[in-house]
């Protein structure tokens, strides 16, 4: 019997991050200042972030060193497992060899710890006392308020109303570390009032409360504002993932065909993906296909433009060119709350813009059907967002069957379900709804994007 995991020790825990902006055959279009429609730089962000990460925002520098109390704090649960799908592969009776990098194992239970752990160690070497931030689902929250107890910070989350209501748990978790949850949107902030004089039954957006969760930051001097994806130094510091992956490959004598991911702001899948596209951008693995899965609810690359838009729904923060459903979108409460963003990593849109990376979207009925197949299979439960990557890798391993290609197909299972049986129990009910967004909704959103030079 083949290998069925593949487990690195602690020397094999990466030293550096991969910083993929060394690679992109064209550089990212400038991020632009809200006022002034001026490209922005490191003094224009400083009220938010720390100036360590504001250098790995925008260096260009091919590999960051991780400190080393960052890594020591990665020993906890790093080098995470790469395992082998055998018993899906027999289910699906498919030539397909399907592995997947199990980042559940970390403390919160998903590859969030990896950015919490290094923002928060950076926020405490430059005196901030407080973290506030926004959270969709609760594992970016859940992970922050982990690495903020960890350093002694305090940490304020916003969390989606829609996901506050519908996993307590995770508000318990972070509460459990010390954290301070509060449903978005709410009384707390200007943005968040003029959110619920609108709508007063709004379920939040992770647009929403990020305008709360900065909007708090920029108005206190003991506080910073922390985000759990989109920006570049968050995807890089995800990258161990991926280089971890990549080392497990080599000793399995083995390289993937097709890669496969879940993309909400795009964390989990760039952490996954860009050292293997270092490898096809060099022309080391030219016919090396990478897949984006995202909601049919929240389609922000394969309907979404590609233009200047705001991270967040009052407009507060730079303007960032990415693939976007404009910042007034309201997606539909699925259960996916982590992909339920209006806009995407500005990496991952440029290298989707440049065809390097495909993208589809899925409807979330046929995502917990592949959830189900694979707890059945593997028996780990996965979170609703990697579900949406297990539909395409089952769909890719059903193909390999058809045509007999002996391929080899990888995967992110970027965390656990365990706080989402809610959501398996309405799918196993059959009172799961799809919900595809309309066209005429899009425009609308997309008629308010600012219009940038």
């Amino acid at each position: 019997m083949p290998e069925t995991k593949v487990v690195l020790t602690e020397k094999d825990l990466p030293t550096h991050w991969y910083n993929i902006q060394a690679d992109l055959p064209s550089p990212l279009p400038p991020v632009i200042h809200p006022g002034t429609r001026q490209p922005i730089g490191p003094a224009d962000l400083a009220p938010l972030f720390p100036m360590e990460l504001i250098k790995q925002e925008m260096t260009q520098e091919r590999w960051v060193e991780i400190p080393e109390p960052v890594r020591d704090m990665y020993r906890l649960w790093r080098p995470s497992p790469l395992y082998r799908a055998h018993r899906l592969e027999r289910a699906l009776r498919t030539p397909a060899r399907i592995y997947y990098k199990w980042e559940g194992v970390s403390p919160a239970g998903s590859h969030k710890p990896n950015t919490a752990v290094a923002q928060a160690y950076y926020n405490k070497q430059e005196g901030v006392r407080r973290i506030t931030t926004e959270t969709g689902a609760g594992q970016w929250g859940s992970a922050l308020a982990f690495a903020c107890n960890a350093f002694g910070l305090e940490s304020k989350v916003y969390m989606v109303k829609v996901s506050y209501d519908q996993k307590p748990y995770r508000r318990i978790m972070m509460e459990t570390w010390g954290g301070t949850v509060v449903p978005s949107p709410s009384r707390e902030t200007r943005a968040g009032r003029a959110i619920l004089a609108k709508d007063p039954d709004s379920p939040g957006s992770l647009g929403i409360a990020i305008s709360e969760a900065v909007e708090e930051a920029a108005t206190r001097e003991d506080t910073k504002y922390s985000l759990g994806s989109v920006l570049n130094h968050v995807l890089m510091h995800q990258t161990v993932i991926g280089l971890e992956a990549k080392k497990q490959f080599e000793i399995l004598g083995e390289y993937p065909d097709i890669l496969v991911g879940c993309v909400g702001g795009g964390s989990s899948f760039a952490g996954f993906t860009f050292p293997f596209i270092q490898d096809k951008l060099s022309g080391k693995a030219k016919g090396l296909r990478i897949v984006a899965v995202e909601p049919m609810a929240c389609p922000t690359l394969t309907k979404g433009k590609y233009l200047y838009d705001f991270g967040d729904t009052a407009g507060t923060t730079p303007l960032i060119k990415m693939y976007t459903l404009g910042h007034s979108f309201i997606p539909a409460p699925i259960h996916a709350g982590g992909l339920r963003y209006h806009g995407m990593g500005p990496l991952v849109c440029a290298l989707y813009d440049q065809k390097v990376i495909e993208a589809v979207a899925l409807h979330q009925n046929p995502v917990f059907e592949a959830a189900v197949q694979f707890a059945r299979s593997e028996g780990i439960v996965p979170a609703p967002e990697p579900s949406h990557g297990i539909r395409v890798v089952i769909d890719e391993a059903i193909r390999c069957r058809e045509r007999g290609e002996r391929k080899i197909i990888a995967f992110v299972l970027c965390g656990h379900g365990h706080f989402d049986l809610s959501s398996y129990q309405r799918y196993l009910a059959g009172q799961l709804e799809d919900f595809e967004l309309p066209q005429s909704a899009i425009d609308e959103a997309l008629s308010l994007v600012p219009k940038t030079p």
